[in-house]
């Protein structure tokens, strides 16, 4: 089974018990396991996915519960490594009426942060494994390097690889930064997944279709346009656009929403014998199940409390599909 590599952070988020608070308001949080790249190897071995979680984590109690929790869930832990330089990297999260979050984090040392190239091996990777990858650890560090050494590797081997922009601005120095890292970093994936938030900030522009086509550079053939409980569009390099409206689900935290829609949509595309020849034509011909599953999978992660791990798992998702389906055609 071809191997989906997610690379990046793995931290703590802390929850509030208390929604529709402040953080300086909140007294009581929950803990639980986080970090966009795990978030998404979760939800892809939860949907039979053969997912690898690439990164460092450091030799505290929080670490040792990252690396539970991933077992637990059947992620690959084997290229992890462990670190005793490095903390655990810690996220206080807030959450508003509609579910919507804020961030404080807390990751200066943060052992995700240190992976260094000369600790990872291109004989890791094999033509049909993926890659994924967010740019919070894009800021300038060891990890930040390493991105750059596994994404070459997979661009040598004609792998295919998919970049979430996952915008978190707190962490980096200044807006420009950000935004140019990210620039500098697009042209090297093959799918591109941005909110419509993201979209504006990278682009500077409101414009729909002129900010989607400026991301179309370098490798970049399928850009998958996210917009909450709206569902979900996939334009494609030559023009063509696909969109899906989603579902309606009352939402009790939208933690890890995302995470769930892009694990649900590399855990469909892996399965479509894809290659880096094909990908717009797999795409074109099977835009409606990408869609469709990924934004069930998203939906029904923000109908649930917390973390990832919590979500259901494929027969769920298939079953909520079927169900919403069969409401639509009795009305």
């Amino acid at each position: 089974m071809k191997k989906i590599f997610c690379i990046g952070e793995a931290l703590i988020d802390f929850i509030p018990v208390q929604k529709q608070k402040s953080l300086k308001t909140v007294s009581c949080f929950e803990r639980v396991a986080g970090g966009a790249p795990m978030n998404v190897a979760i939800a892809i071995a939860k949907y039979g996915g053969n997912s690898v979680m690439l990164s460092k984590i450091a030799n505290d109690h929080f670490g040792d519960h990252l690396l539970d929790v991933l077992q637990e869930n059947d992620v690959d832990t084997s290229y992890i490594v462990r670190s005793d330089e490095g903390e655990t990297g810690l996220a206080y999260v807030s959450i508003d009426a509609a579910g919507e979050r804020s961030f404080s984090f807390y990751r200066k040392n943060a052992a995700d942060l240190l992976l260094s190239p000369e600790e990872v091996k291109d004989e890791w990777f094999n033509g049909g494994d993926f890659l994924h990858f967010c740019s919070v650890d894009l800021v300038e560090s060891p990890m930040k390097q390493t991105h750059r050494k596994v994404i070459n590797a997979f661009r040598e081997i004609g792998g295919i690889v998919s970049f979430d922009l996952n915008v978190r601005l707190p962490l980096w120095p200044d807006e420009a930064s950000c935004r140019q890292t990210i620039q500098d970093f697009l042209p090297l994936a093959d799918i591109v997944k941005v909110s419509e938030e993201e979209l504006t900030f990278v682009t500077d522009t409101n414009m729909e279709k002129a900010a989607i086509d400026t991301l179309f550079v370098g490798n970049v053939n399928v850009v998958i346009f996210t917009k909450g409980s709206k569902g979900a569009s996939i334009y494609l390099k030559n023009g063509e656009l696909y969109e899906d409206p989603g579902f309606s689900v009352t939402v009790s935290d939208t933690t890890g929403a995302g995470d769930a829609f892009m694990g649900g949509f590399l855990s469909e595309l892996v399965s479509l014998d894809i290659t880096n020849g094909n990908l717009r034509q797999r795409v074109r011909e099977h835009h409606q199940r990408l869609l469709t599953f990924a934004n069930a999978s998203g939906a029904l992660t923000a109908s649930v409390k917390g973390a990832i791990q919590e979500a259901p798992g494929k027969r769920h998702v298939l079953t909520f599909i079927a169900t919403q389906r069969t409401k639509n055609e009795s009305r």
